[in-house]
C-alpha cells in the first residue's frame, strides 16, 4: 500500500502486541498460515478476473488499479495466504481441532466480487473459506456473518444465488461500496444501520435480524467477517461501537454453537478496522469471547 494507506502492515502488529500484552497469547495456539490454491480461488472468482491480477503485477514499486486496490511485487502471494488462512481454519474446526479460529490476516476480502476486486479486497477470503467447507466437507448450511462498517457486497455478489450459505451483514448506509442492498432473496439478510447508530441499537438490530435468522437457517458452520471499523475511534465511518459491543455479538455467535449440536464452531477473518490500538482492543474481546476466556 501507499505510504499512510490505512491498510497497513501496522494493523496486524497492533493486534499481535494486544493479544501479547492482554496474556492471551499464552493460551491460543498460533498456526502459520498456508497458501490458497488456484483450485480454491477459482471456485469463487472468475479466470479472467484471476489473470488480469497477475498479469498487472508490478515488478517494483505500486501499481493503483483503481477501486481504491494497490499492487506491489508480493501483495498476491499475501493474498494467497490469506485466503488460505480461512481454508486452514475450516479444516482445523472440521476436523475437530478446534471449535474457534481467529485469522489475522490482511489483505481483506469481503468487498472482492467474481470478477472484480475493490475496496482494499483482491480474493475474497470468507467466501473462499465457505466454499472449501460446502466442497471438501459436504456441508448444506453454511452461515456467514458480517459486521464490518461496509456492506460485504463481494460475499453478497458471491453466494446471491447459493441457498447452501446465509449471509448477514450489518453496515453503516448509506456509505462505501454503495452496492445494491435491497435483494429479495431468502439467504441474504442485509441490516443497515444509520450512521448515529451506538451499541443498544447494533445489539438490539443483530437480535431482531441475525439471531432469528440463524435459527431458522440451522448452519453446520458459522464464518465471521470480523470488521472493526464501525469502532468509535475509527474514522473510516460514523457508527460508535466499543469492544463492549464486538464481544457482545461474539458471545451470541459462540452461544449458538454451543447451544446447537450440528454447529461445529466458528471461524472468524480480519477484514477492517484501521484505529490501531482500538482494533487491537477489539480483536482481543473478540477472540475472548468466541473462546470463552
Amino acid at each position: 500500500m501507499p505510504e499512510g494507506h490505512p491498510e497497513c502492515p501496522q494493523r496486524l502488529e497492533a493486534i499481535h502486541n494486544q493479544l501479547l500484552s492482554s496474556g492471551l497469547e499464552f493460551v491460543l495456539t498460533e498456526r502459520e498460515a498456508t497458501e490458497v490454491t488456484d483450485a480454491q480461488l477459482a471456485r469463487v472468482h472468475d479466470t479472467q478476473y484471476l489473470q488480469k491480477l497477475n498479469s498487472q503485477l508490478p515488478t517494483e514499486g505500486i501499481a493503483n488499479l483503481g477501486d481504491d486496490i494497490f499492487l506491489s511485487p508480493l501483495s498476491l502471494v499475501a493474498a494467497r495466504y490469506a485466503a488460505g488462512s480461512g481454508v486452514q481454519g475450516v479444516d482445523l474446526v472440521m476436523q475437530g481441532t478446534t471449535k474457534v479460529v481467529f485469522c489475522n490476516v490482511r489483505p481483506p476480502g469481503h468487498h472482492a466480487e467474481r470478477a472484480r476486486g475493490m475496496g482494499f479486497c483482491l480474493y475474497n477470503n470468507i467466501a473462499i473459506a465457505a466454499c472449501h467447507a460446502l466442497d471438501a466437507y459436504g456441508l448444506r448450511r453454511v452461515a456467514i456473518v458480517d459486521f464490518d462498517v461496509h456492506h460485504g457486497n463481494g460475499t453478497q455478489d458471491v453466494f446471491l444465488n447459493e441457498p447452501r450459505v446465509l449471509f448477514c451483514s450489518s453496515f453503516q448506509h448509506p456509505f462505501y461500496p454503495d452496492t445494491d442492498i435491497d435483494v429479495k432473496r431468502s439467504n441474504i439478510v442485509n441490516v443497515p444501520l444509520p450512521a448515529t447508530t451506538k451499541g443498544p441499537e447494533f445489539q438490539q438490530a443483530i437480535s431482531d435480524h441475525w439471531l432469528p435468522a440463524l435459527e431458522d437457517f440451522a448452519p453446520e458452520l458459522i464464518l465471521v467477517s470480523a470488521g472493526f471499523d464501525a469502532h468509535l475511534l475509527d474514522d473510516m465511518s460514523s457508527i460508535s461501537l466499543t469492544e463492549q459491543d464486538y464481544q457482545w455479538v461474539s458471545e451470541q455467535l459462540r452461544a449458538y454453537v454451543d447451544e446447537h449440536q450440528q454447529c461445529r464452531g466458528i471461524v472468524s477473518m480480519l477484514e477492517g478496522g484501521y484505529d490501531l490500538p482500538a482494533l487491537g482492543r477489539s480483536v482481543v474481546a473478540h477472540v475472548k469471547a468466541m473462546a470463552k476466556l
